[in-house]
This record gives structure tokens, C-alpha cells and sequence, in this order.
């Protein structure tokens, strides 16, 4: 019923995306945002069973503001049409690898992690942390579990056209370093987020990333 309620939310403000619609339906965003605390809490608690390297965060450090800032943007529609949290050391703005969890109706939730839209210094890092290490980065994306949920690293469409600076353009496994960014994704039907098996199945798409976040992690010295 919890998921029901959020996902009626987010189809109501999907359709009403505007600042009247949103207050007078206020109540109903606190209650919704309230129990999706509750729910990335209880994804905290299981994530830690086996990457205590996310350390002692909370749900408020994690879950996302629904408001959109629109400053620089040709799209002035105030608010977000999903709710999400990034499980990571130090919460939403974690500069490390970590879990993301992502509802929004019609069949566009996702679980999903990993190290997005890093820095140029961090990018480095890990583009150099897989050059030297290519057969365990392999063989982590070729994992029997990794694989049941995803098929190989998202591509957000930015790659790089030549290799980076420093490396031979004929190394077999280049096509790995002009990525910018090291993450992956398992969509979720609206009928998965309705499920009571829901956390159990995000938890599953977590733990079979978590050699990915962990190897990423790892490259930017993040300590455990």
C-alpha cells in the first residue's frame, strides 16, 4: 500500500505538475516522502550487511529533494516527478560509488549504482585502477549474479571519441576507458514496487553491483 500510495502520488504530479496542485495535495507529499524515508532506511540496514563501507548514514542523508532547481534550465516545471536516494558514504553527495533507488511510475524505476558524473581527477583514477587490473574489472561485469541483472555497464551517451590521454588506442578493452561514467541499472515495473518482495528485490540488484562500487571505491582511495 506504501509503494501504491507513492507511486498515485507521482502520477498526479505528473499530470499537475504545478505549484497550486502540490500544495494543496502537501499532506499527501509529506506522508509519501515519510514512508520512502522509512523504506531507504530499511535499504540502509540492508546494504550494510554487506558493504559496511557506506558507513552510519541516515534515510535524510540519502533521499533527494523533490523540488527542481530550474535556474539554468528551458524546463520550468517545479518539481520532480520521482523519488529517489543515493546509498553512499556521506549520503546524495557522496564523491564515492554507491546505491541508487528510483521511483516514478509507468515502468521507470530503477535500481541502480555505481560512480556517476565523477570529476576529471576521480574519472583518472578509475580509468587508471581498470587499465592495471582489466582482468578483475572483467570479471566482475562477466559475474554469473552481476550478469542475471544486468547486462554490462550503462552508456549514457557522453562516451569519449578517442581513447584518453595516456593510453594506446589499440588496447583491446578501450571502449572501458572512454567511459565517463561507471554505472548500471535494473528497471523496475510499477507491479515490482507493489510487491512485498520489493526491498528484497532491490536489495538483490544492490548486492550484485556491489563488486562494481566496491572496485570503483577501491580506485578512489576510499578507505574501509
Amino acid at each position: 500500500m506504501i509503494m501504491k500510495d507513492i507511486l498515485s502520488f507521482l502520477s498526479g504530479l505528473s499530470a499537475n505538475n504545478n505549484r497550486d496542485w502540490f500544495d494543496s495535495h502537501r499532506d499527501l507529499y509529506q506522508q509519501c516522502r515519510k514512508n520512502f524515508e522509512s523504506f531507504t532506511e530499511e535499504l540502509i540496514a540492508g546494504i550494510q550487511h554487506f558493504d559496511p563501507g557506506i558507513g552510519a548514514i541516515k534515510a535524510k542523508d540519502c533521499v533527494f529533494r523533490i523540488f527542481r532547481d530550474t535556474r539554468f534550465s528551458n524546463d520550468k516545471t517545479p518539481y520532480k516527478t520521482n523519488m529517489g536516494a543515493f546509498i553512499a558514504r556521506g549520503g546524495r553527495k557522496s564523491p564515492y560509488s554507491g546505491y541508487y533507488i528510483h521511483l516514478e511510475p509507468e515502468g521507470k524505476s530503477f535500481a541502480g549504482g555505481g560512480l556517476y558524473m565523477p570529476p576529471s581527477e576521480s574519472l583518472k583514477k578509475v580509468r587508471q585502477e581498470i587499465f592495471y587490473n582489466i582482468n578483475e574489472f572483467k570479471a566482475i561485469l562477466q559475474d554469473k549474479e552481476f550478469r542475471r541483472h544486468f547486462d554490462t555497464l550503462d552508456k549514457m551517451g557522453d562516451e569519449l571519441k578517442k581513447a584518453p590521454q595516456g593510453y594506446p588506442p589499440d588496447w583491446p578493452d578501450i571502449e572501458l576507458l572512454k567511459l565517463k561514467h561507471y554505472v548500471v541499472g535494473e528497471y523496475l515495473k510499477d507491479g515490482d514496487l507493489t510487491n512485498d518482495k520489493f526491498k528484497d528485490k532491490a536489495l538483490a540488484s544492490f548486492k550484485a553491483m556491489h563488486p562494481l562500487v566496491s572496485f570503483t571505491n577501491r580506485a578512489l582511495g576510499m578507505e574501509m
